[in-house]
């Protein structure tokens, strides 16, 4: 078995987290460079980062750096089924990596700041207004957006083979795809991203998750495990519906 696929999907989560829970931790610590620098440029330090993990390792493993792509994909028979364990396994330890190293970069901002809850924002998501059907739904829509998005790409890209799969590996391989992935994210958090922080990645909000919650961080609070579910359920079923329904329109 090719091992390198899966050091791939974790070098290419814990980018993703370094960089985009990087841009958070700096906008809402206390005495960052970037404190109060806002929501704009938290959706494009995230939107940078995706495009800069799947430019690092898309002709690797496809650069999933998400288990909802993953299931997304595997559902409608673009990627292996059994390859998704060890795939979600890579992703969930890259994300949780990622985390600590934001951890250690802003090592003493979180105990200059007071606000549990912004300590709490710069690993995970949570909504703006908590109702649980509202949070879950809007999840979904940002993620089936995301995953059709990148198939659309991958499409767009002519990397369709004969079984009507995408392969991720060929279409980041070179030229701008990876970039385009990096807008598609952007888009997301602009438009979709206030209700609920666009988790829209299972790895990428439970990860870093974990990460607070056993990180020694004075006044840090909990990691609000009541909500964490939301943030790893609803991404995987938006993630199926957005690879199906792209699929049944057939482009």
């Amino acid at each position: 078995m090719d091992f390198s696929v899966y050091l791939a999907e974790f070098v290419g989560t814990l980018i993703l987290v370094l960089l985009g829970d990087g841009v958070v931790a700096g906008v809402l610590l206390r005495y960052s460079k970037a404190e109060d620098a806002g929501w704009i440029v938290i959706t494009f330090g995230w939107g940078l980062a995706v495009a800069l993990a799947v430019y690092s390792v898309g002709w690797v493993s496809g650069a999933h750096i998400n288990p909802a792509v993953t299931v997304g994909l595997a559902s409608i028979g673009s990627f292996d089924w059994a390859m998704v364990p060890g795939y979600i396994l890579a992703q969930m330890l890259g994300a949780f990596t990622g985390a600590v190293l934001v951890w250690l970069a802003y090592y003493d901002h979180w105990g200059a700041t007071e606000d549990a809850g912004l300590k709490l924002g710069a690993f995970c998501t949570a909504p703006g207004i908590r109702n649980t059907v509202p949070n879950f739904i809007t999840e979904v829509i940002g993620t089936a957006m995301l995953v059709f998005g990148v198939v659309a790409i991958g499409a767009n890209a002519t990397a369709i083979g004969s079984s009507g799969g995408v392969d991720l590996a060929a279409v980041f391989s070179t030229g701008i795809a990876p970039l385009l992935v990096g807008f598609l994210v952007l888009a997301i958090g602009l438009s979709l991203g206030g209700p609920t922080g666009y988790a829209i990645n299972p790895a990428r909000d439970l990860g870093p998750r974990i990460a607070h919650a056993v990180l020694p961080i004075a006044g840090k609070g909990g990691s609000d495990w009541g909500y964490s579910w939301i943030p790893v359920v609803a991404p995987i079923v938006g993630g199926v519906i957005g690879a199906v329904a792209y699929n049944i329109l057939g482009f």
